[in-house]
């Protein structure tokens, strides 16, 4: 709107230096002192007319600096606000990762096995998660006993199926360690198969998290 406004004042200013100079022609029959004097008036008109549209230009050279310096501040807010969402679980993401799978046909997997899935699956480098239509966050919280399991209050139902967006070849190297969750799971009669895709939608949402106690720190 600014630059708007600026550029209209531009055209003004350049019309009417031009109505002068004609009311100057319709005055052609005017005495020899009459015409010196508007002469002198026209062309300190004139004057001031450059320097206004030589201020002006200013103000739409800086304006138009302003607004590349607040268009590239807008676009770096809106990439953090994405990776926070992501990383916060309130926004749907995409990319290269791997499924998996854990069967339990014995109803034999805990609340303590789901969490160190999560916890191995967070260390190996997985950005974001979700466990049968349930988004994982910072604060989500595995519940209820073998055969009757809940993250964040939801049940869950056998097979527990995670959709994990990260390296997928690191993430499956790091879940197949020798000792590891994949491991301890097959030792309590369950089976984990691990599927790597190129692409990956985690599309459950979490609701955000607002702090009670904790502010900005100035």
């Amino acid at each position: 709107m600014l630059i708007g406004v600026l550029t209209l004042a531009l055209g003004f200013a350049l019309a009417v230096q031009v109505r002068n100079a004609d009311e100057a022609q319709v005055l052609a029959g005017a005495r020899e002192e009459d015409l010196v004097r508007i002469l002198d008036e026209l062309n300190s008109r004139e004057l001031r007319l450059r320097e206004q549209i030589s201020e002006q230009r200013s103000a739409l050279q800086e304006l138009s600096g302003s607004g590349s310096r607040t268009g590239a501040a807008l676009q770096e807010a809106r990439r953090r606000a994405e990776a926070l969402g992501i990383l916060n679980g309130t926004l749907p993401a995409q990319g290269p990762g791997l499924t998996l799978t854990i069967r339990d046909p014995s109803a034999d997997v805990r609340v303590r096995d789901l969490l160190d899935v999560i916890q191995e699956l967070r260390g190996a480098g997985a950005e974001t998660m979700q466990v049968d239509g349930v988004r994982i966050g910072l604060s989500s919280a595995v519940t209820g006993r073998a055969g009757g399991l809940r993250v964040d209050g939801t049940a869950l139902r056998a097979p527990y199926e995670f959709v994990v967006i990260g390296d997928p070849q690191g993430i499956e190297t790091a879940m197949n360690i020798p000792g590891g969750v994949v491991q301890a799971i097959g030792n309590r009669g369950g089976v984990v198969d691990i599927a790597q895709s190129e692409l990956l939608v985690v599309d459950a949402l979490r609701p955000l998290d607002r702090p009670q106690y904790a502010s900005p720190d100035d």
